[in-house]
């Protein structure tokens, strides 16, 4: 391979300059001759039964063009990437306010619209389930007909009950999270496209779509290699457009019109009818020796994963295998519980269940510290994995291990090494500061037993640029330029020379999903492998056009050159071939310049009996430094400061993973302080933007980045995934900050104003009934 020149560097993106001047097409740019409009009729029943659909008052309308229940779907009427359990359009029974029942297709977005109203359902209301735990009963109304817990785990490694008999210090406590929202900007849309030969192109916010091509093609009963899916460039995703959203509506309209159709939906209905991440409730019991050494916990976690199943196993399962954090854990006893409720949907968002249980397992290690008087960055840096120990789960810890590099990071940081300081300066006599810390392991990759690959495309241009394809899409985080970096080392030229494509199934081979921290990992290596092939067909036809044997070819930058001269053969001295000369060398040949590379994920050593996707082999790491000031009259928390220290192998772009951690600390915070899904009885009482609170510029507080490289053997230049530990470990930095400012553990978030409040009328309360009896 080349040196080094690209990879490292602080590059802008190159979608950059399309970004600011307006040229990059988002999906609300995207329009075709003829398009109608498509809407869906959702339920107005979080559970009934459908006694009657009658669609004839809509059809008969001026400007509606086809009226579509499940009668109209060709094939399989379910989709689902694990269980296809969710009904394309219901016909029997509705089970959440979400529901799709019937689609239109109209000459415009208000006839649509329109039409939708003019559809008459007939319900029979059934008992609505909204408490996991409720649900989890035999008495309890089924949500579907084999029962109410979609999954179970259950993991026991170690003397359990023999740890907590010889602890010196044991903490058990119940932390409730909430349902947080994606709160993309863009809501989910696309434009479905059929084709003179029946085929259909698909443009929409998808993270993987030859998974979506595949569901699509199900539900129209069609061959795959007839569909197309196009990731458009995404107003942001973070998991919820991992599972199908409007895909399969748009082909089922464009199908039936031989039209194209768009469907762009409205904030309300994204609420409503989309993916958010899963509230929990988890039950913690933490044993630690009096010398700090962490001897034991057990774990019980409820998963409201609402009405379908989509990823609410797989996180559960991630869950359990984050739920002791980056320690040295002996002795573990953990379950986890996955439960269908008519509370909406949950589903993929970043993090996938480890922003959860880190803020239960980082809150118990705060409170052993303060227990056993021992500083809270030493105790978490005496119990922190080192490569080569046992993880919880009992399979080692054989790959790259950043943890106590971040944690040791941490404790050099101006935020923590001025705490005490800065807790003296608050900015009014009512308020008072805290700093909390939090650290974290984040699994990269989706996991023992599951098909985890890559693969890459490489082709040299008539200009003598390369097209570089891997399908993973370029939903906002940067892969994009990550790839074009690695291939312009690779293969020995200018980031300005690489063409990527990504997010089409037409165009590039299936290198999976843009989630679980694996894309710049994955189509990495993929593209090394294709880059060295590349190199080869480059050196093949180099050989030839210079007339010298093939070892006498080197790679120099923009080009080859023959390493002698051989002038009585015509080889000039330092004879020099650009890449466009050795293209049109190509083509004088009628020879077509192209590789392909492939990669599997490397795995554990040891899973989970009759699990898949746990335990993981490649982990990134992070700790995370937060500085909050609370007012003691009104509970409001203000975070002033954040320290991200991110161990994410190495750092292929930093300027890109300082901006991965910005927003991962606002989305955090966000977790933390503000952001809860509100449902009652099925019914979302937050359905927008007014109601559901999110941080905006203002709240955001001052981040500094610190990034440590621990680099990874089987990565790509050393470097593993980072785009979702960003977000986990701030939220219960904050709250332990909340701690040191106040006294008081946070155990519910998000932690609003009224219950920090609360929290402290409380506290003041026992005190004073303290001091007087």
């Amino acid at each position: 391979m080349s040196e080094q020149r690209w990879v490292g560097a602080r590059v802008s993106r190159v979608d950059a300059a399309e970004k600011v001047t307006g040229k990059l097409k988002f999906m609300s740019d995207l329009s075709f001759p003829d398009m109608l409009w498509g809407a869906v009729l959702r339920s107005a029943c979080p559970h009934a039964l459908i006694k009657k659909i009658d669609t004839s008052r809509a059809e008969a309308m001026d400007g509606v063009v086809v009226v579509l229940t499940h009668k109209d779907v060709p094939g399989l009427n379910g989709f689902g990437i694990v269980v296809p359990d969710q009904p394309v359009l219901c016909f029997d029974k509705v089970r959440y306010m979400g529901d799709a029942i019937a689609l239109v297709a109209a000459v415009s977005r208000e006839k649509a619209s329109e039409a939708l109203r003019a559809i008459d359902v007939e319900y029979e209301p059934l008992p609505v389930v909204d408490d996991p735990e409720e649900a989890m009963l035999e008495s309890s109304p089924k949500v579907h007909a084999g029962g109410n817990i979609h999954h179970h785990i259950k993991v026991e490694r170690g003397d359990v009950d023999a740890a907590f008999r010889e602890a010196a210090v044991v903490v058990e406590n119940t932390y409730y999270t909430p349902r947080q929202m994606h709160a993309f900007m863009e809501t989910e849309s696309g434009v479905a496209v059929m084709d003179e030969e029946g085929n259909i192109t698909v443009w929409c916010g998808s993270q993987h779509p030859f998974r979506d091509q595949l569901q699509i093609a199900r539900a129209l009963g069609m061959n795959p290699r007839k569909i197309r899916v196009v990731s458009t460039p995404a107003g942001g995703a973070f998991g919820g457009k991992d599972e199908i959203t409007v895909q399969i509506y748009l082909a089922l309209l464009a199908l039936r019109t031989r039209r194209p159709v768009k469907i762009v939906l409205s904030r309300e209905e994204s609420v409503i009818a989309g993916i958010k991440r899963h509230p929990m409730k988890i039950r913690m019991k933490t044993a630690a020796a009096a010398d700090g050494t962490l001897l034991a916990n057990e774990v019980r976690v409820v998963a409201d994963t609402g009405a379908y199943a989509s990823l609410g196993g797989p996180v559960v399962n991630l869950a359990i295998e984050h739920s002791c954090g980056p320690y040295r854990m002996p002795n573990v006893r953990l379950e986890g519980f996955c439960v269908y409720t008519n509370n909406g949907l949950a589903g993929a968002f970043r993090g996938f269940g480890a922003n959860q249980v880190t803020f239960a397992i980082e809150t118990q290690v705060d409170m052993l510290a303060e227990r056993l008087g021992i500083d809270r960055l030493e105790f978490r840096l005496k119990n922190a994995l080192r490569r080569g120990d046992v993880a919880a789960l009992g399979h080692a810890m054989t790959a790259s291990v950043g943890a106590a590099a971040t944690l040791e990071a941490a404790s050099r940081c101006d935020l923590w090494v001025r705490r005490e300081e800065l807790k003296t300066e608050a900015s009014s006599r009512y308020k008072r500061r805290g700093v909390g810390l939090a650290t974290e392991l984040h699994g990269c990759g989706l996991g023992l037993g599951l098909p985890d690959y890559g693969a890459a495309t490489i082709e040299l241009l008539p200009d003598g640029r390369f097209a570089v394809g891997v399908s993973c899409p370029e939903i906002g985080q940067g892969n994009t330029t990550a790839f074009a970096q690695m291939a312009a080392d690779c293969l020995g030229c200018s980031v300005g020379d690489i063409v990527v494509v990504s997010g089409d199934s037409g165009q590039t081979m299936d290198s999976g999903t843009s989630t679980a921290s694996r894309s710049v990992y994955t189509g990495g290596n993929a593209i090394r492998t294709a880059s060295a092939r590349m190199r080869d067909v480059i050196a093949d036809i180099a050989a030839e056009g210079l007339g010298v044997p093939r070892d006498d070819i080197a790679f120099e930058s923009g080009g080859v050159r023959a390493k002698t001269s051989r002038p009585w053969e015509g080889v000039p001295a330092r004879g020099f071939l650009s890449f466009r000369d050795i293209a049109r060398l190509a083509e004088e040949r009628g020879r077509r310049l192209k590789a392909e590379g492939d990669f599997i994920w490397p795995v554990a050593d040891k899973g989970v009996e009759g699990h898949f996707g746990l335990p993981h082999l490649i982990y990134s790491y992070i700790t995370q430094v937060a500085l909050v000031e609370v007012n003691m009259l009104t509970g409001e928390v203000d975070v002033l400061r954040a320290v991200s220290i991110p161990d994410p192998g190495k750092a292929i772009n930093p300027a890109g993973i300082e901006a991965q951690s910005e927003g991962g600390v606002v989305m955090g915070m966000g977790y933390a302080l503000m952001e809860d899904t509100v449902i009652e009885q099925g019914i979302t009482k937050t359905p927008n933007f007014s109601t559901y609170i999110i941080p905006t510029s203002l709240d955001a507080p001052d981040i500094e980045t610190i990034i440590v490289e621990e680099l990874e053997p089987s990565g790509p230049f050393g470097a593993k995934g980072i785009g979702e530990a960003v977000c986990v470990p701030i939220t219960p930095a904050i709250t332990n900050a909340i701690h040191d400012a106040t006294g008081i553990w946070v155990t519910r978030i998000p932690a609003t104003a009224e219950r920090v409040y609360m929290a402290l009328k409380k506290r003041d309360s026992e005190v004073a009934g303290a001091a007087g009896a």
